[in-house]
Order: structure tokens, then C-alpha cells, then sequence
């Protein structure tokens, strides 16, 4: 998108170096990616960019942000970025976050639920899902995975290129290895944060593809019960990716749940 200037910084957090994009102006937005990592420009970055100051960090030990041994659960990613906010004096901040970066947001929101400005769940990990499971990283092949992730595979031509570069195959076995570490048993779910998000009254938004192959919707609805002021909205034609698959679309429906008051 025209006009959008993306700056790129490291910045040390918990003995580590993290890789964190920002652009724009406005109202703080952190955006938190999927557990395949992320490109380092998206037109849903762009997107929202144009409206908001928005914060990209790469989650520890995915795409450029340094692995930390020590790490064992998404809920430490979570506070790692409890203290970027914190470092930044960024307050009223809107947590978007994208599959993975879902669970992290929600986590963080139930931390401290009176500081955030509005929750975005997109795709959102972290709860077990009442029907279905959760797509296992284990028994499916990355480039599979991430493929999975699109209603439309030519959405995901777009985004990744119908042949993958070799550099990009080894980025998603990197993330998916980390997956490993943090996230194994149980597998991507909380079993406490479901009991912890009744104190996150801030404005919540949950979006759904329907045609979301690696997250149930199940589990997008058992979010909504558990959020006290939550709304759900389902993209139509659309996977677990609606971030990539239809960024228009998602970009439209954040920037009317953050302009209303």
C-alpha cells in the first residue's frame, strides 16, 4: 500500500534479540503472527498501517527474532511483550492476534485486562476446541500445514509463490520446531486460560474463516463464551489465514471494531 513506511529494529528482551517492524501512526495496534512465522511485509500490515501505529514483533525463536533455550510456553512470549509495551509506554494498545499469536494475545490480555484498549482473536489457538482437534504439526508436513491454512490455494500462491523458496521450507520447519518446544503437551491449547478470560472485559472481536482447516470454529464460539463483551464475525470463503487470504476484508472489520467507541 502506498504511502506506508515500515521501519525495522531489534530490540533486547529477556536476554534476547527480537525483530519488531512498525509503521504508521495513530492508535497502538500489536499485531502477533502465526505459528508458520511471518513475511516480512503483508498488505493486512499495510492495511491496518495506514489507519494505526502498528507493531509487528516475530515471536521468540520464529522467523528473526533469536530462539531462547529457556522458553517453555507461549504464555512467556506473552510477557516478554507485557514488557515491549511496557518499554515503549505504549498504552490503550489493541492486540490483534493471528492463529498462534492468538493464544499469546489472549494470554496477555488476561494478565492485566484493565490496560488493554480492545482484544482481536483471528483464528485464535489456545483453547481446546469443544468439536474437532486443532491440526497437529506432527503427523502433517509443513509445506502441507501451511498450505492447509487457505480455502483457496491460490491465495496461498499469491502470498508464498506456488513453488516455495528453499529458504522459505526451512523458516517453516524453524517455526515449527519452536511450535514443538512451547506449545506440545497439550497440544496448542491452555487448560487454564479459558477460566482466566472472564476478568478481560475490554471490547473483544473473534474472526473465524469458514472454512478454518487448522482451528475448529468450535473453538472461536468457546471464546466468545468465555470473553465477557465479545462479538464473532465469520469471513466467508475463507481459512485459518484470513490475515493472508483475505486481508481487505479482516483489515475492514478491525478498523470499524477499533473506531467504535
Amino acid at each position: 500500500m502506498a504511502g506506508v513506511s515500515w521501519t525495522d529494529t531489534t530490540t533486547e528482551a529477556a536476554g534476547i534479540k527480537l525483530h519488531v517492524s512498525r509503521a504508521g501512526k495513530g492508535r497502538p495496534v500489536l499485531v502477533l503472527h502465526h505459528e508458520t512465522g511471518t513475511l516480512d511485509r503483508l498488505p493486512f500490515y499495510d492495511a491496518l498501517a495506514a489507519k494505526f501505529d502498528v507493531l509487528v514483533p516475530h515471536h521468540p525463536g520464529y522467523s528473526r527474532s533469536q530462539r531462547p533455550e529457556w522458553m517453555r510456553h507461549p504464555r512467556d512470549i506473552a510477557v516478554i511483550y507485557r514488557g515491549l509495551l511496557n518499554d515503549l509506554k505504549l498504552t490503550n494498545v489493541v492486540l490483534v492476534g493471528l492463529g498462534f499469536g492468538g493464544w499469546i494475545a489472549a494470554e496477555m490480555a488476561s494478565m492485566a485486562p484493565g490496560d488493554l484498549g480492545k482484544l482481536v482473536l483471528v483464528g485464535a489457538m489456545g483453547i481446546k476446541p469443544p468439536q474437532g482437534d486443532i491440526l497437529d504439526l506432527a503427523i502433517t508436513g509443513y509445506i502441507d500445514y501451511a498450505r492447509a491454512g487457505f480455502h483457496d490455494q491460490k491465495a496461498f500462491d499469491r502470498v508464498y509463490g506456488a513453488e516455495p523458496s528453499g529458504d522459505q521450507l526451512e523458516m517453516w520447519d524453524i517455526c515449527r520446531e519452536m511450535s514443538f518446544r512451547i506449545a506440545w503437551k497439550p497440544y496448542m491449547y491452555s487448560q487454564t486460560l479459558p477460566h482466566l478470560l472472564g476478568a478481560v472485559r475490554v471490547p473483544s472481536l473473534v474472526v473465524w474463516g469458514d472454512d478454518d482447516r487448522v482451528v475448529p470454529q468450535s473453538a472461536g464460539k468457546r471464546y466468545l463464551e468465555a470473553l465477557p463483551n465479545a462479538k464473532m464475525e465469520v469471513v466467508k470463503n475463507c481459512g485459518h489465514c484470513v490475515d493472508m487470504e483475505q486481508p481487505e476484508a479482516l483489515a475492514r472489520l478491525i478498523v470499524d471494531f477499533i473506531g467504535r467507541e
